[in-house]
């Protein structure tokens, strides 16, 4: 007697039996892929210092602590806070009056009536003013290309509208942020705005720092690699 093998039953995957599934699982895919790039996106052109509004603290001169949800917005320069869903400036009168506005374990202070985060304060005072330069989208030109200058009223009217108070802006808008650092080394204030500004600054110690920059790799934008650098040279010119 012949004897036939039992068939295998081989069960299709059921994505499958099912190409509608299978579409929509791509697009699913695909949708969460595009909006992890897009919340990078945002993220990185923020004209604010942090993310989101942080808890942190106003302390006044007469001592006074004023807790409150803050942030720092570079493109207006204000030290901002979210009261209640608005968002509003600290300014005058009570600016005058603040010592000190504690975010995150940082520590800001006025300077020509801007807020500067204060970098290192222990035989000299180093502090870091935050700006960025607000590039709007350029309006359609002739021949298919785009003019810059003539989205001069698009600008104006996004700031003068309070857009700029919002968290990000529009993806259109280009943001471009950039340090100043502000130096008292008891010798009076000094900005640095480019790193030869900073070279010249210890020209007298030229030996040092050429030594340390070649040491160490020191780029401008590198906060902690410029404060480290002049950690070294204000030490080292008390030391002699």
């Amino acid at each position: 007697m012949k004897r036939t093998c039992p068939a295998i039953s081989r069960k299709e995957p059921v994505v499958a039996k099912n190409p509608l599934l299978c579409a929509s699982l791509i697009l699913l895919l695909f949708l969460m892929m595009n909006a992890s790039a897009y919340a990078r996106q945002r993220k990185e052109i923020s004209h604010y210092l942090f993310p989101e509004f942080v808890q942190g603290k106003v302390l006044m001169k007469n001592g006074q602590e004023n807790p409150a949800l803050l942030n720092f917005n570079a493109a207006t320069e204000e030290m901002v806070f979210n009261q209640n869903g608005q968002v509003l400036a600290l300014s005058e009168p009570s600016l005058s009056q603040i010592d000190t506005v504690y975010i995150s374990g940082r520590k800001f202070v006025l300077y020509k009536k801007k807020f500067v985060e204060v970098l290192h304060r222990d035989g000299y005072l180093l502090c870091a003013q935050y700006k960025c330069r607000i590039i709007p989208p350029g309006k359609p030109a002739g021949y298919g290309g785009t003019s810059q200058t003539s989205s001069v009223d698009s600008y104006s009217s996004w700031s003068s509208g309070g857009r700029f108070y919002e968290l990000q802006l529009p993806d259109d808008f280009e943001v471009k942020p950039y340090t100043i650092y502000i130096l008292d080394n008891g010798a009076g204030w000094k900005e640095i705005k480019l790193m030869r500004q900073l070279k010249s600054l210890y020209k007298k110690n030229k030996q040092q720092y050429d030594q340390y920059i070649a040491d160490h790799k020191v780029e401008f934008e590198d906060q902690d690699a410029i404060a480290q650098l002049i950690h070294f040279m204000e030490t080292t010119n008390k030391k002699q």
